[in-house]
Parts: C-alpha cells; structure tokens; sequence
C-alpha cells in the first residue's frame, strides 16, 4: 500500500491548513482551512486547489475555526460532494462560523461595490450563503473516541484537543494485511490548566505526528490575566474613553468576558457597559452554556443562570441597526467584537471611528498572523488603512499575553511527553518560519528527533510507517 502526505496549506503559514492523506486507494483531506493574511496568501483563495475537489473521500474537521474549515463551502462549490466528519460540537460551531464568513463576504463585497474602493469591478465574496447551506448539509457528526470507518484499512478517532469547544486531534489508523501504521494529526493543540476548556487528551502511541507550531518559538506570559487587564483598561477608563478587543469570536470572546466577569464582581473594574458586537459570539456562547456540563468543557466553571459565562452588564447587538448605535456611545465602554485579527466584519468600521483618539485603547487578546491589520497594530504601525485610507494611530494598543487557546512551545513538548514513547517521524505545520525551526530545535533538544517542515505543496512518502 502506497502511503503519503500532502500539504496543501498550513505550511509556512498559520492559516488554510489542508493536508491529504493517502492510502492505497483512500484519500482523507484532514482541514480545509481559508488562507488569512498577507495579500498573497489571500490570494490562493481564489485559485483552483492543487487537487481535484472530489479527489478525498472524505474530510476531517479538527476544529471550527477559520483557518481550518473557512475554505469548506468554496470546495463543495467546485464539486465536493463527500462528507465531512467532526464532533457534534464541532458542527455546531462551523454552521455559526460558516454563515457568518459568507454573511460578511457578502456584506463586504457590497460595501466596496457601493464605495467604490476595490479594484475588482464589482467586488465578488469568495462563496456566498448559498453556497455555504450546502457545505453544511455534509456535515456528519462522530463523538469522542469513536471509530470511524474511512475505506479500506483505514479508521479515524477524534480525541478531546481542548483548543476550543468540540475541537479535536485525529488518530488515523492504517492497516495493510499485517502492517499496521498510525498517523496523529494534532489540529491546533490547547493548553493545560486554563479556564473554560478541559486539558487535551494524552497523545496516542504513533508512528507519525503532524503537530501545529503556531506558538512554537515563546513561552506565553504566565502574570495573571486579570492583572494584565486591570493595569491596561484602567487609564483608558479614567478618561472615559472606549476599549475595544478585536477578539475571536469562538473561545475568546467566551474567556474574555469570564475574566471580565471575575474582575467586575471582585471589584478590580468598574462596572461599565460591556458590549458583545457579534452575532456570532452570541450564539458561540449559548452553545457553551449548552455544552457546559460535557467534557469539552471545565466542569468548574459556575453557571447557575444560563447567561453564566457573562457580567450582568452585557449588552448584546445583533443587527447592523444595533451595531451603528454605538457609534453615539459615549465612554467609557469595552466594546467586543470579531474579527480577531481585525482582517473583516464589524471590528473594522469600530476601529476605523476609535483609532485617532488618544483616549481609546486597542486590546490585542490573541495571535495576529503576518498581514493583519492587527499584526500592523502589533508592531507599533503608525497608521492603519481601512477602506482606501490611511488613518493615524492615536489611540493606545496593547497586547494582552496569556489568553491564547494555543500551546506555547512547552506545552507541546510537555503533549509529546503524555505519549507512551515519541512518534518516530513528526512533521511541523500550521507555523511562520521562525515558530516552526524554533520548535523543531526543541523537538531535537528534548527528544532527539529531527522534526520536517513542510513547504507548501510538498508531498512526503511515509510507506516506510507500515511495519
């Protein structure tokens, strides 16, 4: 049996992961991410994929977030008709994810359309909500640890990866008359001992590990969140200006305002309006007061009322309406709104009206991959553009460290560690350059392993595993 990976994404980059396997006759497309950030990467959104749309059988969601499910509904839309496997929770959070990232491509497309800035004439989404609806129509759930028969020889797992609600890592097991080979790819891994998500499943005993590097080259701050906050939003406050968190709106808007929470009710923050502007944060967060006493979740957090993961001075805007209310607002008020890296959505036109004045505060409260608008902030830009413009950076920008639902470099090496004994061959994606050597340094320092890192593209033959 010929055996190999693929990687179609995710290589070099922190977004757009999509990784073929094959065996023998059997195709598993693991991920089908959208490329985020750098207007190149961007770009291969539009271009056909390096496969046939129905060359997998079938395709395994790790998890629900963009970079990992966003290019699904262009896929289906160029003749995928498969199905695609993932937790039930899982598939809750990619039917909010995928009709919102149609919805906003739709809703961007028009804007340009109207305001004449782009230089496509007209502006066109990527995929509608049409097309979408039917991506989502392919879903097809499989609980914790159940087996999963994919074509011959061939069976998958999903086990708990405590990245975000229902996410996972996949053990595929591939057996060849008596030759056996186990594959794990590891998603986006979670960290231990955090609020709101349960510490990631033990890593299987396997003979090849994908492993994602996101974090690869730091350690996360390890101040206490709600110290950070604290010193940050007090100045900001004080002078009643505004906060707005450019936040994701899966697992961090969630754990955000559980610490917002905490710092309000023991009295380390005022109490001021707090504002959720994100349909599809509301509805992410009624499916973790859904799933709150399951083991996706830590089953210590309190939640005697069904809005227990919120302060009770939320308020939330669903509509465009709603969302322009608070353009008359005055401060001080935290406004939280998607997207996290402020690449689209209506974070963009807040920040577009908050940045050039000294007395706002941009709150950084996770990764900003390179050729964001929140990576810009990040590294001290003094101006930003948003809609054919280019805006003075006023306003105070600060990164708030600890809050990442991703491994840092050791929680990695300590997952590894959680293995009977380390994966023979372990391949490093799902990172920029840097976290990816830095970690594949490390993988070599602690367990005498020289890790690959696969370029875009590249395909590996692992026949070598069956044994």
């Amino acid at each position: 049996m010929n055996l190999s990976l693929a990687f179609h994404g995710g290589a070099g980059t922190v977004t757009g992961s999509k990784t073929m396997l094959t065996a023998g006759n059997t195709r598993v497309l693991v991920d089908c991410g959208m490329f985020q950030g750098l207007k190149e990467l961007r770009l291969l959104n539009w271009q056909p994929t390096p496969f046939r749309p129905n060359a997998p059988g079938a395709i395994l969601l790790t998890h629900a977030h963009i970079d990992h499910t966003g290019y699904l509904p262009r896929l289906v839309q160029q003749g995928y008709k498969g199905p695609v496997y993932c937790t039930p929770a899982t598939a809750e959070v990619v039917r909010i994810l995928l009709l919102d990232a149609a919805e906003i491509q739709e809703e961007d497309a028009a804007f340009a359309n109207r305001k004449g800035y782009s230089k496509h004439k007209p502006a066109l989404p990527l995929y509608t909500v049409k097309d979408a609806q039917a991506a989502l129509r392919l879903l097809k759930t499989v609980d914790y640890r159940e087996p999963l028969a994919l074509g011959e020889g061939v069976t998958a797992r999903f086990l708990n990866a405590g990245h975000i609600l229902g996410s996972s890592f996949v053990q595929v097991d591939v057996e060849d008359g008596s030759r056996f080979a186990r594959i794990v790819f590891s998603g986006d891994l979670g960290r231990y001992h955090q609020p709101l998500h349960t510490d990631p499943d033990p890593l299987p005993d396997c003979d090849a590990l994908v492993l994602e590097s996101t974090y690869g080259d730091r350690l996360h701050e390890h101040r206490p969140l709600v110290e950070q906050i604290r010193e940050a939003f007090a100045e900001p406050i004080a002078r009643k200006g505004i906060i707005l968190i450019p936040s994701f709106a899966v697992a961090r808007a969630q754990l955000v305002t559980l610490i917002l929470r905490k710092l309000i009710e023991t009295g380390k923050l005022p109490e001021i309006p707090i504002h959720i502007d994100s349909p599809m944060a509301t509805d992410v967060t009624s499916l973790y007061n859904k799933y709150l006493e399951s083991e996706y979740l830590d089953n210590s957090i309190p939640h005697t009322t069904p809005e227990s993961l919120f302060p009770k001075n939320v308020r939330f805007h669903r509509s465009i309406a709603d969302s322009k209310k608070l353009n008359n607002m005055p401060g001080p008020r935290i406004i939280i709104a998607a997207s996290g890296m402020l690449t689209g959505g209506r974070v963009v036109h807040h920040l577009h009206r908050l940045v050039q004045d000294p007395r706002n505060l941009i709150a950084l409260v996770g990764y900003q991959a390179a050729g964001t608008r929140g990576r810009s902030l990040l590294n001290g830009a003094q101006t930003i553009r948003m809609y054919g413009e280019d805006l003075p950076v006023r306003a105070r920008v600060v990164s708030i460290e600890g809050l990442s639902a991703h491994a840092d470099r050791d929680e990695m090496l300590r997952w590894i560690g959680t293995a009977p004994k380390p994966p023979g061959t372990i391949f490093l994606n799902h990172g920029e350059p840097n976290g990816s050597k830095a970690l594949g340094r490390a993988l070599k320092e602690r367990f005498a392993l020289e890790p690959y890192i696969p370029e875009m593209g590249q395909e590996y033959d692992i026949s070598y595993l069956l044994k």
